[in-house]
């Protein structure tokens, strides 16, 4: 099973900015950012405390349930 943040970089690149990628361009920057895991309490915890933008929790959310349905 790849990780949450192996799942993200699908978003990276894209030529119309969307808050998905934000977030993926975000995680790929951030070097301290858990890429390994595929723990959502660790995700979400990080992203609490190193939040990138306003909305970066709600998109978060929606796709780790995305994350949850493409790998299960």
């Amino acid at each position: 099973m790849r990780s949450f943040y192996q799942y993200m970089m699908r978003f990276r690149g894209a030529k119309q900015v969307t808050n998905e990628t934000r977030l993926a361009d975000w995680m790929f920057h951030d070097h301290s950012f858990p890429k390994q895991s595929r723990s959502y309490d660790e995700i979400s915890r990080y992203l609490e405390w190193n939040i990138p933008f306003t909305e970066a929790l709600q998109v978060f959310d929606r796709l780790w349930e995305q994350y949850q349905e493409d790998t299960a």
